[in-house]
């Protein structure tokens, strides 16, 4: 499905944002820059919003991806911005994002040349 595809890569390359925006970035850095908590916010939102478009049977066949968790943090960032919890959002751009990167690019097509 290319609007599948299409998605799939949103999520890649937000996701790829959101890892190159923490990176060399301290715990204690990502606490004092308003700058590095909105632009990783911001591609983590991204990614949900990516990932809320996919299709039942694409999440279907990807169970190894957290469909609501990611969904549900979309949400969260969208809605309740302003009550996020920073601790959990770098321990989900740490953690999380690197290894949603490595199982999205298999499923993500080659550029063409």
């Amino acid at each position: 499905m290319w609007r599948d595809d299409a998605n799939l890569l949103d999520m890649l390359i937000a996701a790829r944002h959101a890892a190159a925006f923490s990176r060399d970035l301290t715990w204690e850095q990502f606490q004092g820059s308003r700058l590095h908590q909105h632009a990783i916010t911001k591609a983590l939102e991204n990614i949900g919003e990516a990932a809320g478009k996919v299709s039942s049977e694409t999440k279907k066949a990807h169970p190894e991806i957290p469909w609501p968790q990611i969904v549900g943090l979309r949400h969260r960032i969208a809605h309740d911005y302003f009550r996020l919890d920073l601790l959990r959002v770098w321990e989900i751009v740490t953690t999380d994002v690197p290894t949603l990167i490595i199982t999205l690019e298999p499923l993500v097509p080659p550029e063409e040349p």
